[in-house]
């Protein structure tokens, strides 16, 4: 297993985390049971919609970009792919930020999950179900400093190290038609 990064940055692919089949069922599964919702969030002091959707368990807030996710129960779906994760991660979890991308429109802009609650040196492993969707890094540092990777379905990508303190990532609009996808990411936060 190759480390993506460079230096004490980590980021483990493992592109057939769950069988094709599994994974269809899960975005289907998670499509119908979860509460999904569009919030707004703070760029550069303006409240703008998050181009996508989202869905949170835990059993602790979380704050990021001026948003407040507020403790929510978990769904015995998560609770089974959080045991398969952490087990794979080497790492517990009491998180988890659910990311819909309807289509080629929604996107993840360049950011870094460096939030003082998830801790020094945080891990972040995500999952993606359903359409291959590029993510990309680059260095804080040094823009021009890109790795990207395509994201299968049923692939798990885990971040770790100092990832987040030197490297942003996301994940580009397209305007190419895409089916949907649904994106995984356990996290620990820790109280503060």
């Amino acid at each position: 297993m190759n480390n993506l990064l460079s230096g004490q940055a980590h980021a483990f692919y493992f592109p057939n985390f769950i069988e094709q089949e599994e994974s269809r069922s899960l975005l289907d599964r998670l499509d119908k049971e979860l509460l999904w919702r569009q919030e707004s969030i703070k760029i550069f002091g303006k409240l703008v919609p998050q181009p996508r959707l989202i869905s949170w368990q835990s059993d602790l807030p979380y704050k990021y970009s001026g948003l407040i996710l507020d403790p929510t129960p978990w769904t015995s779906t998560i609770l089974e792919l959080k045991e398969k994760v952490e087990a794979a991660a080497g790492e517990l979890f009491n998180s988890c930020l659910i990311n819909k991308y309807r289509n080629g429109s929604d996107y993840m802009g360049w950011h870094r999950d460096n939030e003082k609650e998830l801790g020094p040196n945080p891990v972040v492993a995500s999952l993606s179900l359903g359409a291959e969707r590029v993510f990309k890094f680059r260095k804080k540092e040094d823009k021009a400093s890109q790795v990207s990777i395509s994201l299968k379905n049923g692939s798990l990508l885990v971040m770790g190290g100092t990832c987040q303190h030197e490297w942003e990532h996301g994940i580009s609009k397209t305007s190419r038609p895409i089916e949907p996808r649904i994106n995984v990411t356990f996290r620990r936060i820790v109280r503060t």
